[in-house]
């Protein structure tokens, strides 16, 4: 459970290899790992000699402001892995990782039969230069405040239908009061597409852009 740092600690075994988390969670809820939670996490790997494992699939590449979201924690995983977002569109993924994490990735212990195809590489290439600058993730943060501002005043205003808003840059999500399934099906019915996530939240995932 995020946020229970005694039972974060009690899991911890001499079989334990790794802490694997989303620092924002997306089907489990458009919830945000704390930045002391992430804080701690790194702390006790490195005191137990565990891998920090984040998975940015959804969270990274520029959707909460920074390029990966554990960068406002300012901490450092030993593994990341990035999909969706790095290909703008098109099928791409990776695993990235420090050089003493990935000295146990020998060759035939870990690969992909499409792994470094030339177009999908390419492509990733154009998009970080586009998503790294600074310039453009200004422009997500002043549009991820604003965005946020107008679901708090929707929250407001109807407070039988929400409960709150979550989540961090332009991953966002709505609490629910109702059923999400049905708010989602509401928005179908006035051209808004909305994604439904686990604790009847609802996903708001617009284009960084």
């Amino acid at each position: 459970r995020l946020g229970d740092s005694e039972a974060l600690n009690a899991a911890i075994t001499d079989k334990t290899a790794a802490i694997m988390v989303e620092p924002v969670q997306g089907e489990g809820g458009i919830r945000a790992v704390p930045d002391a939670e992430l804080q701690q996490m790194r702390a006790l790997c490195d005191e137990h000699g565990l891998l920090l494992i984040f998975d940015e699939v959804q969270c990274g590449v520029g959707r909460t402001g920074r390029l990966f979201a554990h960068e406002w924690a300012g901490v450092t995983p030993d593994i990341m892995m990035v999909a969706k977002g790095i290909g703008g569109g098109f099928p791409l993924g990776a695993v990235l990782a420090t050089e003493k994490a990935a000295s146990g990735m020998t060759a035939g212990t870990h690969g992909s039969t499409y792994g470094g195809n030339p177009l999908g590489c390419a492509v990733g290439c154009a998009v970080l230069d586009v998503v790294a600058d600074e310039a453009f993730l200004a422009e997500v943060n002043r549009k991820a405040g604003l965005m946020r501002q107008r679901l708090e005043g929707l929250v407001a205003e109807h407070p039988e239908v929400f409960e709150e808003v979550r989540g961090a840059g332009l991953m966002l999500g709505l609490k629910c009061k109702v059923v999400n399934a049905d708010v989602v099906a509401s928005g179908y019915a006035h051209d808004l597409i909305t994604v439904p996530a686990a604790d009847n939240v609802i996903r708001l995932l617009p284009p960084l852009t």
